[in-house]
Formats: structure tokens, C-alpha cells, sequence
């Protein structure tokens, strides 16, 4: 269990204030419980995240619909998506930036969640009685780091990496736009065989070359100003690599440009970035966002 605390205070930069992992020896239960005293959780704002494959993000038009209406008018949307019954199914709309031409349809982001998924996510901080305030996707915690990179009225290319697979969103004036999920993992960009590395690299450099094309067509009023590229383990070279195959330059993550950490001094450090980003991005979730 990996327990991030940040601060955001108006008019300044986000601040890590703690970083620490713990051994899950008899569950996540047992741990909150012993980590309410030892940390005080009790303070605080808690939000965790849902896991890969507990949860699905669909785009749909905007149902012309008042903006309270919406949860029920795009449930019935879902009934080809998900294999759970859509009518007991938690529900988050997100609003895709759109060009702003009148007579325009806007896009909606849908993220649903069987209720069991999110009961079994909930269960340990009730049982603990640890006040949980939101239950959050990766996509936007990794969404909540991108917004502070990007350039002003520019989008942002984030492409994540671990050794499970990939994550590639685009956002813009902090919002996300769009995913892409991929099985290329760290493993195999690190695999001891030379032309396993060679084959997984190219079908990344491709997999990224069309998605920012896809972007392009796709959202045409959004221009990419570059691609944030972090990894874990670290693929060293891979920014290098992969920057002659797009037009936007490929750089590697750097927290220290957007938020101050000085308790956490581990984290100058890019595999520790990369670690717990999805951690402090689930942190920096706004106070009043929808869970």
C-alpha cells in the first residue's frame, strides 16, 4: 500500500508532503487500521483507486440533457459495453473540451464501475472507519499530473509505462480527452533478447505515431505541444528512441518542474517518479470533483 499525502494551497505549487509504502501482510484492512493512528488518516481527505479491470471509460455524444440528468441519460448507453447490470452501475460523466462552434455536439468521457467493484474498494477504509472521499481510475490521477505539464491552451501526450502495460491519455486545459490502453510493457522493452526489445520498440514508436495522428484528425482544434514519457523499472533510452518517429518532442517526466517535494527527497529521483506517480495523482484530486 503506498500512502501519498499532498497539499495544494491557491497561487502555489503542489507540495508532496509524504511518500511511504507498507507491506499488505494481512490485507488492506488490517493495515488502515494500524496506518488511522500511525498517520492520522482521520485528517485527511482519502481517495484511492480502482484497479485495472474493474472499471470501464466509454465516449458517447452529450445527451442534450440538463447536466444533473446526464448519469441516467447515458446509463442505458452502456448496456453494450460492460458485462454488469448498468442499472445498479456507479456512474462519472466527464466533459471532453470541445472547439466551442455553435451546433457542435460535445463528447462525454463515461467511467462505470459495477457497484460490487466499488463496495470491495470501499469495504477496507468502512471497516477501518477511514473516511473515504472519493473512489478514482488511474486514468485521472495520471490526468491530474498532465494537467500541471501542460503548456498554456496546448494538449499534452502523456504515455505511461510499467510491467503490466501501457497508458496513453491526452489531456487539455486539464481535462482528459482521450485513453489508449496497450499490453507493450517494461519487461519486454527491457527483455534480455536483442530482437524481442527491437520488435516491442517499434510496434510503441508505431502505437504512439498513430495515436497522435488519430488526435489529429479526431480533435483537430487541440494541438499536441509534446509527449511525457515515464517508465517503470526505467527504460533509459526510450524518450531518445521514440522521439524521430513523431512530430512533437518526447521527454522524460520531471515532478520537480510542477511540484515541490523537499520531505521527499526520494523523489528527485525519475524510477521513484514513476513508481508512485499514479499515487500522487489520485492526491492531487480536487476538493468537489465527481467520484
Amino acid at each position: 500500500m503506498t500512502l501519498a499525502h499532498v497539499v495544494r494551497t491557491p497561487g502555489r505549487r503542489p507540495e508532496v508532503v509524504s511518500l511511504e509504502s507498507f507491506a499488505l501482510e494481512s490485507g488492506p484492512r488490517e493495515a488502515l487500521q494500524r496506518l488511522k493512528s500511525a498517520r492520522r488518516l482521520k485528517s485527511y481527505r482519502c481517495t484511492t483507486l480502482l484497479g485495472d479491470g474493474e472499471y470501464n471509460i466509454a465516449q458517447f455524444d452529450g445527451p442534450p440533457v440538463p447536466k444533473e440528468e446526464r448519469k441516467e441519460a447515458l446509463r442505458w448507453s452502456l448496456r453494450d459495453v460492460v458485462n454488469y447490470p448498468v442499472d445498479t452501475a456507479c456512474i462519472g460523466v466527464l466533459d471532453i473540451p470541445g472547439d466551442g462552434l455553435p451546433g457542435r455536439a460535445t463528447g462525454v468521457l463515461v467511467v462505470s464501475a459495477s457497484e460490487q467493484a466499488v463496495r470491495s474498494r470501499a469495504a477496507p477504509f468502512e471497516d477501518a472507519r477511514v473516511a473515504l472521499a472519493a473512489v478514482d481510475v488511474p486514468e485521472l490521477a495520471q490526468r491530474n499530473i498532465a494537467a500541471l505539464l501542460e503548456d498554456e491552451n496546448r494538449g499534452l501526450v502523456f504515455l505511461r509505462l510499467d510491467e503490466r502495460g501501457m497508458m496513453l491519455t491526452l489531456t487539455y486545459r486539464g481535462e482528459l480527452v482521450a485513453v489508449r490502453r496497450g499490453d507493450m510493457n517494461t519487461q519486454q522493452l527491457l527483455a534480455s533478447d536483442p530482437d524481442q526489445r527491437t520488435r516491442v520498440r517499434e510496434r510503441l514508436a508505431l502505437e504512439l505515431q498513430r495515436s497522435l495522428d488519430n488526435f489529429d484528425r479526431q480533435y483537430s482544434h487541440i494541438t499536441v505541444s509534446r509527449v511525457i514519457l515515464a517508465s517503470q523499472p526505467l527504460v533509459g533510452d526510450l524518450a531518445a528512441e521514440l522521439a524521430p518517429n513523431v512530430y512533437v518532442p518526447v521527454q522524460e517526466l520531471d515532478l520537480a518542474s510542477v511540484i515541490d517535494f523537499p520531505s521527499v527527497p526520494e523523489l528527485r529521483n525519475a524510477v521513484c517518479q514513476a513508481k508512485n506517480l499514479l499515487a500522487i495523482g489520485a492526491a492531487l484530486r480536487a476538493e468537489g470533483e465527481d467520484s
